[in-house]
């Protein structure tokens, strides 16, 4: 089966959810038989050089980027909302020469497939239809208006104001295109049940984050006291940036350090803001952008996700779980895993229940490990990328069955 993956960014290196979803969904397709094209946008917020990409990243038959610059521009907000009625979350992956090279790939080759990862990628639907027959697949990495409706919650007034009005612009645009597809596919069951709920008519199937776990190798030499934390995402997301502040102000200093002045924090994440890099707030390290995610996670036994908003799933959850760590998460973070508390992680909603789930961290030590065993196994057992892929790779094939009469 042919296959065309398009990308409104480019899917490496593998430092953020979007990108070790799409990348092991690729690879996993690759591995079962399909021969994966990729068009990618390669944009100036996530920019990627492709003559540095490693000869493992060899999963696709053809590579295509296109220079996009998706600077968020103040003057451009302001007249969209003022001037406009359409949505500014997607307008800004509107852009010609990605259409182009687009049209260009659909006019010259023949695609069974054509997968959008993500709903910024429906604008070009309408130009797939006119230039090929092959059947187009939506897969949304989350319910984005809902993402976004949390965020304005948890935003100071200004912030607050302007979601508002843009949020609902969003919303219209995911309601209005849900049925546009051939197939749809949410990456979690939860998801799912809320399209439905907004009005998905058409066939449509749950393909969740797989992980290559072999590519996880778990470094339990950490487990020893004292105790350290870990937080590692995107820090040009908003949902990460809201939940990080909110555990340093609201857990970290009132709470955990003044209890346990030798734990230790560390945060990492591509796109560190100044802000975040000027920490000075004691037992916190902030390292920036690391080279590894991996590494990083492993040099502490228990990583945090304490989100406030957001949507469907997180892949450093599950790359934290694959190597063994001991995962500490809000409901929101922990959406669409199916951890048990307790057994595979650790569920905390409340600073008073953030507290007494790193105080039993901080006092069962010799736990840790079994917990971040399990995890482990929960992982390669449920988000393995072959079994995700296989799944996904089946209701493309029943999608292309003719219609009996």
């Amino acid at each position: 089966m042919k296959i065309l993956q398009l990308c409104k960014k480019f899917p490496f290196p593998l430092k953020d959810g979007e990108s070790i979803a799409t990348t092991y969904l690729a690879k996993a397709l690759h591995e079962l038989g399909c021969e994966v094209t990729l068009l990618a946008m390669n944009t100036s917020k996530h920019r990627t050089d492709l003559a540095s990409l490693p000869s493992t990243f060899n999963h696709y038959q053809q590579i295509h980027a296109v220079e996009v610059d998706n600077h968020m521009r103040p003057l451009e907000a302001l007249h969209n909302l003022l001037l406009s009625n359409e949505s500014y979350h997607v307008n800004r992956f509107v852009n010609a020469d990605y259409a182009a090279a687009l049209e260009k790939l659909l006019t010259t080759e023949q695609f069974d497939v054509v997968h959008l990862e993500t709903l910024f990628l429906s604008p070009y639907v309408s130009l797939i239809r006119r230039h090929s027959n092959a059947k187009i697949v939506m897969r949304s990495h989350n319910v984005e208006h809902r993402i976004w409706e949390r965020v304005a919650v948890n935003s100071h007034f200004l912030k607050r104001w302007y979601l508002n009005k843009i949020t609902p612009r969003l919303k219209e645009f995911e309601i209005q295109h849900l049925n546009d597809y051939d197939l749809f596919s949410a990456i979690t069951q939860g998801d799912l049940n809320d399209f439905k709920a907004l009005g998905l008519k058409i066939p449509a199937t749950v393909t969740p984050i797989g992980l290559d776990c072999s590519d996880y190798e778990p470094d339990y030499s950490c487990f020893q006291p004292p105790l350290s934390l870990s937080f590692i995402g995107s820090l040009d997301w908003m949902p990460n940036i809201e939940g990080l502040e909110w555990f340093l102000a609201e857990i970290w200093q009132p709470l955990l350090y003044p209890e346990m002045p030798d734990l230790t924090f560390h945060i990492a994440g591509r796109n560190t803001p100044e802000k975040i890099l000027n920490l000075k707030i004691p037992g916190v390290v902030v390292h920036g952008e690391v080279p590894s995610a991996r590494c990083f996670l492993n040099k502490y036994p228990v990583t945090i996700a304490p989100l406030l908003s957001g949507g469907g799933m997180r892949a450093k959850i599950l790359e934290g779980m694959a190597l063994g760590r001991v995962v500490i998460s809000t409901a929101v973070g922990m959406e669409g895993i199916e951890a048990k508390s307790g057994r595979d992680a650790l569920l905390a909603n409340t600073p008073e229940e953030w507290l007494q789930a790193v105080r039993w961290c901080y006092t069962h030590q010799h736990q840790l490990q079994f917990m971040g065993e399990q995890a482990a196994a929960l992982c390669n057992d449920a988000y393995d990328n072959l079994k995700t892929g296989r799944r996904l790779l089946n209701a493309y094939r029943q999608m292309m069955e003719p219609i009996s009469v």
